[in-house]
């Protein structure tokens, strides 16, 4: 086997972009000023995982509606109402948005503006915003979240019409359909899958912001984990990371599962 020469450069290049990582790091970690660390950080940081080994299993039910398993169900019902109502909603936005034909077009110009608009503020700006407007809890958050789902499902809705092969809308209208018979016929079938797919994944990602919207007073998991965090209660914020991690978990899972089947 002929052995391959390399250069001097081919030789080096791995250790030069190595130095130059790490000069990099280097540089961006000696802007941070260190004397503003307390003399207790060490004390803190091991009462901190002193109670996330040992979690308060007492919070998981405790039957009042102020526990683990309440808000773990509220953060779920936030989620689930948030992304699944917007799916329907997200609907007529995505066929605006969408380019069905070549060149320029004014309603998906619009409706790719508004949709990034709508994805602009994130969901905890949001929740901030219909709490002035609705009052504290989760109904606030079920509307963040719905808004935020329609602005990203509304893009990946719009790209998948753009996407889907025209040549049974042609084949319908050749013969003798309508466009409604092209629209319901072909058009929808051909996204429906896609459709129930970025759902499911939009699904996953809202477990996510809405465990975190009651930290804003939003509902769901986030309002006893900022108390816990407040109050220090270390063996608090264990179980509820656990549980969150655990919800989270599963959830992934059982998405991942569905959308094998579907794609």
């Amino acid at each position: 086997m002929q052995k391959v020469n390399r250069t001097l450069w081919q030789r080096i290049k791995p250790w030069f972009i190595t130095l130059v990582v790490v000069l990099i790091y280097l540089w961006a970690f000696s802007g941070i000023d260190m004397s503003s660390i307390k003399e207790t950080a060490g004390e803190v940081t091991m009462a901190i995982l002193n109670g996330l080994f040992h979690p308060d299993w007492d919070f998981v039910y405790i039957g009042d509606g102020e526990d683990l398993i309440n808000a773990l169900v509220e953060t779920l019902a936030i989620a689930f109402l948030g992304t699944f109502i917007s799916a329907f909603l997200t609907i007529p936005f995505a066929f605006l948005a969408a380019h069905t034909k070549r060149g320029f077009s004014a309603h998906a110009t619009i409706g790719k503006f508004l949709l990034t608009v709508i994805r602009v503020f994130p969901e905890i700006v949001l929740a901030l915003m219909f709490i002035k407007a609705v009052g504290p809890g989760a109904y606030a958050g079920v509307l963040a979240v719905s808004v935020h789902s329609i602005g990203m499902l509304g893009k990946l809705f719009g790209e998948s019409i753009e996407d889907i092969d025209r040549g049974p809308n042609e084949a319908i209208v050749a013969a003798g359909g309508s466009a409604v018979d092209s629209w319901t016929l072909a058009t929808i079938p051909a996204v429906l899958p896609a459709f129930m797919n970025y759902t499911l994944y939009r699904f996953e990602i809202a477990v996510r912001s809405a465990s975190i919207l009651g930290i804003v007073g939003a509902g769901g998991i986030g309002a006893p984990l900022i108390f816990a965090l407040q109050t220090r209660n270390w063996s608090r914020v264990g179980i509820i990371l656990l549980g969150i991690i655990v919800m989270v978990t599963v959830i992934d899972y059982l998405s991942g599962q569905i959308r094998k089947r579907l794609v």
